[in-house]
């Protein structure tokens, strides 16, 4: 993408309501508004909360946000320029039920209360392969306990992933820390017993993967007190 086209989607996300991107200096002081206060400051509604860490485009976000009317969703990424698709998609359609947070991942504290989030999804992470990489697995213990400070007790995290090494790696961690595995599937295409929001869309590079008969995986888990 161009700069130029960049600087264009900043400019844009900047007019939508449903976009928040915060300084680095704002959210680490704890002063972001709507921390805590989402449901009765933006949403105005009591509906559960759900989160989608590093959302890209936005599409899986937006995708839910439409399939389930009474949940609020909230995509995160660091690269603005990537979910101005999802918040022009859910603006143009009238969505209410969705927003979008310019911020990094490590933050999400800063940004949510504690057990302020009824559920998170982590679709299509970076594997992170290389052992030195470890600590930027969006699923390691540390990243794990950090879900947790914000979710409720019965809170549940979901992974989607095309990476088996991303899912054999969280399977194993989750079992070798005592985490609850609520479902676990290789082939969510392919299995049956799929959750229906883990094969009712698709982003555009899951339809990629499926194409070339790319498996992928899906967990849903609770994280252990």
């Amino acid at each position: 993408m161009g700069s130029k086209n960049k600087l264009k989607r900043f400019k844009e996300n900047e007019t939508f309501d449903n976009v928040f991107q915060p300084t680095r200096e704002e959210v680490v002081s704890n002063s972001f508004p709507l921390r805590g206060k989402w449901n009765t400051d933006f949403f105005k509604n009591d509906n559960p909360l759900v989160l989608e860490l590093g959302c890209g485009k936005g599409e899986y976000s937006v995708g839910l946000a439409e399939r389930y009317p009474n949940k609020n969703f909230i995509g995160i990424d660091i690269k603005g320029a990537r979910f101005w698709r999802g918040a022009k998609t859910a603006v143009e359609t009238g969505l209410h039920n969705v927003a979008f947070v310019r911020t990094q991942i490590e933050l999400i504290n800063h940004i949510f209360a504690e057990n302020e989030v009824d559920e998170i999804w982590i679709t299509f992470p970076d594997p992170q392969i290389k052992y030195k990489r470890t600590k930027h697995r969006m699923t390691n213990s540390q990243f794990l306990q950090l879900y947790k400070k914000i979710l409720k007790k019965d809170g549940v995290v979901n992974l989607k992933t095309d990476s088996e090494f991303m899912h054999g790696y969280t399977l194993g961690l989750l079992h070798g820390e005592g985490h609850e595995v609520l479902y676990a599937n290789h082939n969510v295409y392919v299995n049956e017993g799929s959750p229906e929001e883990v094969t009712a869309f698709q982003t555009f590079y899951e339809k990629q993967y499926l194409e070339i008969n790319k498996a992928i995986t899906y967990i849903r888990f609770k994280i252990k007190e």
